[in-house]
């Protein structure tokens, strides 16, 4: 990860301060730089994280979820207690159902916002799966539904 701070910016009055108390700085992860972790909340992927929740002190998280084989047993329902969630697929193909929707397959190039606090499940998905997911905040909790 690089991380630079901009000689002139104009920032929001709200924004987190870098350790200069300066405000943000500009945060770059660079993908020659990223690695793939199996620390996440499903065994069956693996996770770049994009360093947002530094940057944002919290604010928001994004990072890059690869699948590590194909998914075929399901997450189980679940909702997140969070603000904001998305998921945007890069490649490969995911299913998810969602509460009032049902069942929603997702190709490379879709997205999907999934409202807070939404029952939802990510079903199944390619062996070749990677999406980007960005939520607000970076912590939140999940609960079985």
């Amino acid at each position: 990860m690089t991380v630079a701070t901009a000689a002139t910016t104009t920032t929001p009055a709200d924004a987190p301060a870098d350790a200069s108390g300066a405000g943000p700085r500009v945060t770059i992860a660079r993908a020659a730089e990223g690695h793939f972790e199996g620390d996440g909340l499903r065994a069956f992927f693996t996770y770049r994280d994009l360093a947002i929740g530094t940057a944002t002190r919290g604010r928001f998280h994004a990072h890059v979820i690869r699948a590590s084989e194909a998914v075929t047993g399901g997450t189980g329902r679940h909702a997140h207690k969070l603000d904001f969630q998305m998921v945007y697929v890069l490649k490969g193909w995911v299913r998810f159902w969602y509460e009032g929707t049902g069942q929603v397959t997702l190709a490379a190039g879709d997205c999907v916002y999934q409202p807070p606090g939404i029952a939802h499940e990510l079903e199944a998905g390619s062996d070749d799966l990677e999406m980007l997911e960005i939520t607000s905040p970076a912590e939140f909790s999940t609960t079985a539904v």
